[in-house]
């Protein structure tokens, strides 16, 4: 597993790489431009250059870029769907000139519409942001389920990778909060075990390709996403260790994005924790084995 975090690329995008490596990271995830802004970011090849030989000359494995939160690929406001493909084209595109694993985005949300309608919306503007591109993968993200966010459950992952084309390309990334709140308890291994054998069946575990591990904030089902810090949260260190030590889980890159100690986001000692529950998880399970 290639434990890290979700980190900035202000400054330019080799400076995301040196925040990274301070964290000790063997994955990083970035927004690609400014998450609160349609705008993209005016990028050139020396740019993407720059960030290549950074990667290069660093101990990091594997980058994620995430769609910024603007998107809504489902919006039937056709202004909003625009904008969203065009924003969702950019970062795969981006994802390409710098040689991301992919690019994780939330499918979208049907509002108070219905949940049928917006996801064939979804997956009209997901497969022509593929045909647009050329390379880097699209990894759609479980969500919490509030608002009328598409994806709360691997039927509605299932039926959106569907509405989307048979696209080789197209996969998933599990948030380990968002499980939770969405109603799957993954605080033990047999839980996480029956959540993945569900999504094996309805999606195929061949499209899973890469991970977020963050605690939850709120309880189990509450569909409400709010992130915890490792071990502050319902899913607790022992549910985290669960988690970063399942099998099936083994060579992904797996980033936090959790608030961190001051707000801005996961620094190194947390992304350690996650590789010392990765062990105590790893050890649990070999114990329970032996039994």
């Amino acid at each position: 597993m290639l434990i890290g975090a979700h980190v900035s690329q202000a400054g330019g995008l080799p400076h995301a790489v040196e925040r990274g490596v301070l964290r000790g990271c063997r994955s990083i995830q970035i927004f690609n431009q400014s998450p609160r802004m349609w705008r993209p970011t005016a990028y050139g090849q020396e740019d993407f250059e720059a960030f290549r030989e950074a990667m290069s000359a660093s101990p990091i494995e594997a980058v994620l870029i995430h769609a910024v939160y603007l998107l809504n690929c489902a919006s039937d406001d056709q202004e909003i769907a625009e904008k969203s493909l065009t924003s969702l084209i950019q970062s795969l595109r981006v994802g390409d000139a710098i040689g991301a694993s992919g690019v994780v985005l939330h499918p979208g949300s049907a509002k108070s519409g219905d949940v049928g309608e917006a996801i064939a919306r979804a997956g009209a503007v997901i497969r022509e942001a593929l045909v647009c591109t050329s390379e880097c993968p699209l990894q759609l993200e479980n969500t919490a389920g509030a608002g009328g966010t598409l994806g709360r459950s691997f039927d509605e992952l299932a039926a959106l990778l569907d509405a989307a084309g048979g696209d080789g390309r197209l996969g998933l990334c599990l948030d380990s909060c968002h499980l939770l709140a969405s109603g799957y308890d993954i605080r033990t291994a047999p839980g996480l075990r029956d959540a993945l054998d569900e999504c094996d069946r309805l999606v195929g575990l061949d499209r899973l390709g890469s991970l977020h591990i963050n605690d939850s904030a709120q309880p189990l089902g509450s569909n409400r996403d709010r992130h915890a810090n490792l071990g502050d949260g319902e899913l607790g260190e022992r549910g985290c260790a669960v988690f970063l030590s399942e099998p099936r889980f083994e060579g992904l890159p797996c980033v936090l994005e959790t608030p961190g100690p001051d707000g801005s986001g996961p620094k190194a000692d947390e992304v350690a924790l996650a590789g010392r529950l990765r062990k105590r998880g790893k050890a649990a399970r070999r114990r329970a084995s032996a039994r």
